[in-house]
């Protein structure tokens, strides 16, 4: 499909007669009109919580109830493998220096390019898009659009004159093979860590020996001096060095978002508006053990630094302080290190990471000291929820300690608890008590003649930011400097135009089309366009439209603002497209695939991460 030009944008006004209309249906079902409702079906239900929560995360055994509900745990996403290998040594003809270091004879790979040509599936119409985006084709014989930029006379592959051929195109953070070796091989020096984690190493010790003694001894009690010189020393020797300055005022952020958070869509979300991008979280502990699949995570597009952040979980203050001097060192393109202290899964949760952090105040403290120390320039950030448990918020206390004892440049927080997970809405009004600690401490700060060249700590709502009223609104308050948006930003990729224009935009069926489009070239870019990468683009494309679907187009709404946790009754859009791109049948999101990444081949398997969407099409 050809690239579509921004049509214009239809802004539905918010004084128009529809914002008065009471809705016909039950709360929590969204109000559609009377003239787009399809009679005789049932309520849509996505149930983000049910999704993430535990039981569906711990192995308990399913109801029949909830047979058709949560989480498709066991799903095999794995692709079919082609049917001849062929070698990386031939896979571009052009390049005559590559050589295979085995030899044809002993290769386990084809080399015989004519025979994996004959048993190649037939192209996809159409010019390859890697090709019309960056004047070559990296994925060379193998591409799916080989017939674009192939000449079977000379056997030669097509390329723009003077066209500069750069592995990795465009994108930035990427480590050598060397590299993940040595840090698998624990190779790699890493003299900063080494010595702040012998000094956080013999806080804990001399701790731990206080804790462990009764009021009495406590009292009575004369440290070991060695290791308390040691522990002053050492602190002496490790202040926070001079640090890249961090502007989240009024900032249009993304938060990090696990699978469909990954580089094509956050090179989306730029396109769109998006100032602040999050790399998918991250576990330390692979990191500094050179895995490839984590390594895979703090890759970012050019287009997304400055801005972009790299976020990591861990429990332990060696591994938090080894992954931030990695990623100091091993990196170029990063602006923040962000700790997450919010994630409620049990998998983090039970290793002492994510939310259980919350618990743990001086574990999550000691680790925020360790990044900063380990970091060199690269802030580190945080980011938390309420507490744990509903009726036990922590935050507010939570906040002014880490202000006052580590040297974090944002913090971020998350309306909700861990065991509320999504049920109910998440709670502003606090976020607004904590902003007012933030708020006072940097006015403190500001007083302060031996600080005053600390730029301010920002401060971060986040939870149920669906349309440019719920952003303004919190940016309202003195003491959030901005809104980090999650499903808003899934469900409506630009939800920032709004933000910016102040208005709802009524994107017609082709725009949004045409977000999904792009949305595929930047995925063909950044995995290939062979049949690895067409089936990783149209893998991740499904993922991405499990939330699209589920956008109400506002033109068909009785009344606005809608809201974020609204589900909506089965309906029909204005066209057939519009149809089609609400459908909550997996299977026609496949379809949507085949408009720009060709027909599925029979090796392609896609099944939902939500159970409620899979089902066969009556």
């Amino acid at each position: 499909m050809s690239e579509i030009t921004e049509d214009k944008k239809r802004s539905v006004e918010q004084d128009s007669p529809e914002r008065n209309v009471k809705p016909r249906l039950e709360k929590g079902v969204a109000p559609i009109k009377q003239e787009y409702l399809v009679i005789g079906g049932v309520v849509a239900d996505y149930n983000d919580d049910e999704a993430e929560s535990s039981k569906h995360t711990s192995g308990d055994k399913e109801s029949k109830k909830e047979k058709k509900r949560g989480q498709n745990k066991k799903r095999d996403l794995r692709q079919a493998h082609e049917e001849i290998k062929l070698c990386s040594s031939v896979v571009d003809p052009n390049d005559k220096t590559k050589e295979c270091p085995y030899g044809a004879d002993k290769c386990r790979f084809s080399h015989d390019i004519q025979a994996y040509l004959a048993a190649k599936p037939a192209d996809i119409e159409g010019i390859c898009p890697v090709y019309a985006a960056i004047g070559y084709c990296p994925s060379g014989v193998k591409c799916r659009w080989l017939g674009s930029h192939y000449n079977p006379e000379t056997g030669l592959l097509l390329e723009e004159e003077g066209v500069e051929k750069k592995e990795h195109k465009g994108e930035v953070n990427w480590i050598s093979a060397a590299t993940k070796s040595q840090l698998q091989k624990k190779k790699l020096p890493m003299p900063v860590s080494d010595e702040v984690i012998r000094f956080l190493d013999s806080v804990v010790i001399v701790n731990d020996e206080k804790n462990s003694m009764t009021k009495e001894e406590r009292e009575n009690h004369e440290p070991d001096e060695k290791k308390l010189n040691a522990a002053s020393y050492t602190e002496s020797r490790f202040r926070t060095g001079e640090k890249k300055r961090l502007n989240l005022k009024n900032a249009k952020i993304v938060s990090p978002l696990t699978t469909v958070g990954n580089l094509p869509y956050r090179r989306l979300m730029r396109t769109l508006g998006a100032d602040v991008t999050y790399s998918e979280m991250a576990l330390a502990l692979p990191l500094i053990q050179g895995s490839n699949s984590e390594w895979a995570l703090p890759r970012a597009h050019e287009s997304e630094y400055p801005g972009f952040g790299v976020q990591i979980a861990t429990a332990k203050h060696w591994q938090a302080c080894k992954a931030a001097e990695a990623i100091q060192t091993l990196t170029s393109h990063v602006s923040e290190l962000n700790l997450n202290c919010g994630c409620p899964i049990d998998m983090l949760y039970r290793k002492g990471e994510g939310s259980a952090l919350l618990d743990n105040p001086s574990r999550m403290l000691r680790i925020l000291k360790g990044m900063s120390y380990s970091s060199g320039e690269i802030p580190v950030t945080v980011k938390i929820r309420m507490g744990v448990k509903d009726d036990k918020p922590v935050a507010e206390n939570l906040v002014r300690r880490v202000l006052n004892e580590t040297d974090v440049a944002a913090i971020t927080l998350h309306g909700r608890s861990r065991q509320q997970r999504y049920t109910r809405a998440a709670d502003w009004d606090y976020i607004s008590r904590v902003g007012a600690v933030v708020k006072d401490y940097n006015e403190q700060q500001e007083e302060d003649k031996d600080k005053v060249d600390r730029p301010p700590v920002y401060f971060v709502g986040n939870g149920d930011c669906f349309t440019h009223e719920d952003w303004h609104r919190a940016v309202s308050d003195e003491g959030i400097d901005s809104v980090m948006v999650a499903r808003g930003a899934l469900i409506k990729p630009w939800i920032f135009e709004e933000v910016e224009a102040q208005q709802y935009l009524d994107k017609s069926a082709s725009e949004r089309l045409a977000y999904l489009e792009k949305y595929a070239k930047f995925a063909l870019e950044h995995w290939g366009s062979d049949e690895y990468g067409v089936n990783s683009a149209r893998r991740y494309l499904c993922e991405f439209i499990s939330f699209t679907h589920r956008y109400i187009p506002v033109g068909i709404l009785e009344r606005l603002p809608p809201k974020l946790n609204e589900r909506p009754p089965p309906w029909k859009g204005r066209n057939e497209l519009e149809t089609l791109l609400g459908s909550s049948d997996y299977k026609d999101w496949i379809k949507i695939t085949e408009m720009f990444l060709g027909k599925a081949g029979d090796g392609f398997s896609f099944i939902p991460k939500h159970k409620s969407n899979s089902y066969e099409k009556q």
